[in-house]
């Protein structure tokens, strides 16, 4: 599959006489048609929502237009929280999957009526001490350790995973919650992570059925829904194939079908959590060669840093790069892709065949749109880039400013370095 950029040379160069490079770009018309896609593959189930994964991209402006499709937000902090309350997203709207959760955030979930997902079988006893009685719909996040594998081999290990309940302590929890006034149920799994195969969710959800119709029958629990989590991945490389949704949609439903309807739960929501697919493609950060080097390799040296995308230096991942206005180039020139930052692993890309880059080019890293800006940090003291979305209409919209020397001082209490200085108002 060609990676082909939604944002071309001449439409970068307007960008730019207001938005200095770097930034994260982001496309409506994406987003808003991959939303629908995925509302239409599970309308077969009258109750399926999607929670997108907040840590993903956590963006009100973008997280809105999700909105505006049924998605609801899946939160792992009380700051995602607080996002979500902020946007008018509350109650059963919010799944807060958490872990190593402190007493206070299980509080603000269950204050704005958010389905709180149990990460471990002793959070039970903190959350009925913290708020003084259990929420009558809860869920369990469920591990059954080992390793997941599919026909294409083994895709993860749960079982050096931290995260989830053992198959015992399911049951065991299910009984505990049930005794304490635990009306409505969920079970929660997320074995796997960027999977580029329509297997994935169907063989997840065959055995998370399967768990359901024995911890129905053996603790009496009534499962509302199964929430299939995230993992459903996107094709980082242009040789890999994405993931069809629609086939996805489907072949969860024929296990649905075969293994929850003969058991009489034919009434239980599906869910999902995905964050990866529905936004990763749909982010670019664009960037510009300042430098070049000749040592004893070819360096190219952009404004932007790891900072601004941080996997590729995390990871080793691999994010597809392009240089705006040779996209038909022959890729002849072999180069490291690297930021300035003081550590020798901030490179984009390593031995990586380019067409021949000259400094003032403009480059697009692809597939930027979950865990890009999201993993940012301020290392070297270096500012994050500013979001802007790029509308169905052209128009392009400032969604978050990129950071100031303001805002990196702001919480040195009491000290007020940066009108001392005054750097940066030349």
């Amino acid at each position: 599959m060609k990676k082909i950029p939604f944002v071309t040379k001449e439409k970068v160069q307007d960008i730019v006489k207001e938005y200095p490079t770097p930034f994260h770009l982001y496309d409506e018309k994406g987003i808003r048609e991959n939303a629908k896609a995925v509302k239409e593959a599970f309308a077969w189930n009258p109750g399926f929502r999607e929670y997108f994964a907040v840590k993903a991209t956590p963006n009100p402006y973008l997280i809105k237009i999700l909105h505006e499709y049924g998605c609801g937000c899946d939160c792992s902090s009380l700051t995602e929280l607080m996002l979500s309350e902020a946007m008018g997203i509350a109650g059963e709207e919010i799944m807060f999957s958490s872990n190593d959760t402190p007493a206070q955030e299980y509080w603000y979930a269950a204050k704005l009526g958010a389905i709180i997902n149990l990460d471990d079988i002793t959070h039970i006893e903190l959350v009925e001490k913290t708020l003084g009685t259990l929420p009558e719909t809860m869920s369990c996040r469920y591990n059954p350790g080992g390793v997941f594998q599919m026909s294409n081999g083994i895709m993860d290990n749960p079982g050096d995973s931290k995260y989830g309940f053992t198959t015992q302590q399911m049951f065991e929890g299910f009984r505990i919650l049930k005794e304490k006034g635990v009306k409505r149920f969920g079970i929660h799994a997320f074995l796997a992570s960027n999977t580029v195969s329509n297997e994935y969710y169907p063989v997840l959800a065959k055995e998370l059925f399967e768990l359901a119709v024995k911890l129905e029958k053996e603790t009496g629990a009534d499962i509302k829904f199964i929430n299939l989590s995230g993992g459903v991945g996107i094709p980082y490389t242009p040789d890999q194939e994405p993931n069809d949704i629609y086939m996805i949609g489907e072949g969860v439903r024929k296990v649905y079908e075969e293994v929850l309807m003969p058991a009489g739960m034919g009434d239980v929501a599906i869910y999902t959590e995905m964050g990866r697919f529905m936004m990763g493609p749909y982010g670019q950060l664009v960037t510009r060669a300042i430098h070049e080097k000749h040592t004893h390799k070819e360096y190219i040296g952009v404004d932007a840093c790891a900072v601004d995308l941080m996997r590729p230096a995390m990871y080793g991942a691999y994010h597809h790069i392009t240089v705006l206005g040779k996209e038909e180039a022959v890729c002849g020139h072999k180069y490291d892709v690297v930021g300035s930052l003081c550590e020798n692993n901030d490179k984009f890309a390593v031995d990586r065949m380019l067409p021949e880059i000259e400094k003032g080019d403009y480059l697009v890293i692809h597939d930027t749109g979950a865990h890009g800006y999201a993993m940012g940090y301020n290392y070297n003291g270096k500012l994050k880039s500013a979001e802007l979305l790029l509308k169905e209409d052209g128009e392009v919209q400032l969604i978050r400013r990129a950071e100031t020397p303001e805002d990196y001082f702001a919480t040195f209490d009491g000290l007020d370095i940066y009108s001392k200085f005054r750097f940066g108002r030349r």
